[in-house]
């Protein structure tokens, strides 16, 4: 996924955040997320590591490595931050203070099962981090991943094939194909992007999607 991909994914998200909520950012591609929270919304971010409030990725030059986010990235403070304790983030996580959370995943099922910290190869690294305790912990769970693996198949799967992660925890997965809202009735299409059809997301999504409350995103843009 090239980086003009990854940003218009991450200001989908950060679009569709509401005024006053607590997010946490997990690592990859949600930390994108912080760069496109508009400025006159009140959202507090935060990271397992242990900050809490705004920030944006450090401008070349002006890095602290003292100030990360989750994915070891380091983090400008925008006023207000504050730095705490790793338990006490955990504590935050665990005790449903958390409005959303946003993952990475490597497969999401139409039940809202989370696959995102082991593929299960022999030779794979586990790293599941906090993905755990966020996957109970955080009120709504948004993933943000490719709509296709790199051997072409669909990451949105009827029944996940890895590890999981939390069972029927994900509320909306955005890819660099659509939005998907996943509901009690079904999975929803919320968005198509990229110039994607209804047809060709169908085509390439091995689960029942319900078009109904679509709308259609610029073929250029996200």
């Amino acid at each position: 996924m090239d980086k003009d991909i990854r940003n218009a994914i991450a200001a989908r998200v950060a679009r569709d955040i509401p005024e006053g909520a607590y997010v946490n950012l997990g690592i990859g591609l949600p930390t994108l997320v912080a760069n496109h929270l508009p400025e006159d919304k009140d959202i507090f971010l935060h990271s397992e590591n242990g900050v809490l409030g705004r920030w944006v990725a450090a401008p070349p030059g002006e890095e602290d490595w003292d100030m990360i986010n989750a994915g070891k990235e380091p983090i400008k403070p925008l006023p207000g931050v504050v730095f705490f304790h790793h338990a006490d983030s955990f504590g935050m996580m665990r005790g449903g203070h958390l409005d959303v959370c946003v993952l990475g995943a490597f497969q999401v099922a139409a039940n809202g099962d989370l696959a995102n910290w082991h593929t299960g190869a022999p030779d794979a690294i586990p790293a599941v981090g906090g993905a755990m305790d966020l996957a109970i912990g955080a009120k709504r769970i948004f993933v943000m991943m490719d709509h296709l693996g790199k051997d072409g198949q669909s990451k949105f799967l009827a029944q996940c094939t890895y590890p999981l992660t939390g069972l029927g925890c994900v509320s909306r997965v955005y890819t660099d194909l659509a939005t998907l809202e996943l509901t009690s009735e079904g999975v929803k299409v919320l968005e198509l992007v990229g110039g994607t059809t209804a047809e060709r997301l169908q085509e390439l999504t091995p689960v029942p999607l319900d078009f109904s409350f679509v709308t259609v995103a610029s073929a250029a843009g996200f």
